[in-house]
């Protein structure tokens, strides 16, 4: 008798932890389809705030200094929203900000330590 209890609970703790790893999965799936969303929403954005000639350097910046690119489209998208730029945005004004980025990031790595 008490095997038989055993294994009835064996079952159902299996079957919360199917259920679980389900809710867990969907969840995941939620959380890709989100981001796929947001990263093509902005490129579409992408699309309409550089030239081409910006978006390739972009691109290219991309695949070398990925830390940068992401920096520098956030940069992208909060000028393009405050409409204080003429869109698109040229590949020159690109590399000023970029060059902005690279800065601060510099800034950020310096650190001194003193024994």
């Amino acid at each position: 008798m008490g095997a038989v209890s055993s294994d009835e609970e064996l079952q159902r703790l299996r079957e919360r932890r199917m259920l679980e790893l389900q809710a867990q999965q969907q969840q995941a799936d939620q959380l890709q389809v989100a981001q796929q969303d947001a990263e093509a929403r902005k490129q579409t954005l992408m699309r309409k705030v550089l030239t081409p000639e910006a978006r390739q350097r972009l691109t290219n910046i991309k695949m070398v200094r990925p830390e940068y690119a992401s920096q520098l489209e956030m940069q992208l998208i909060q000028v393009a929203q405050s409409g204080r730029v003429a869109l698109p945005i040229p590949d020159k004004m690109l590399k000023k900000l970029l060059a902005q980025v690279i800065s601060q990031q510099n800034q950020r790595d310096i650190r001194i330590r003193r024994r």
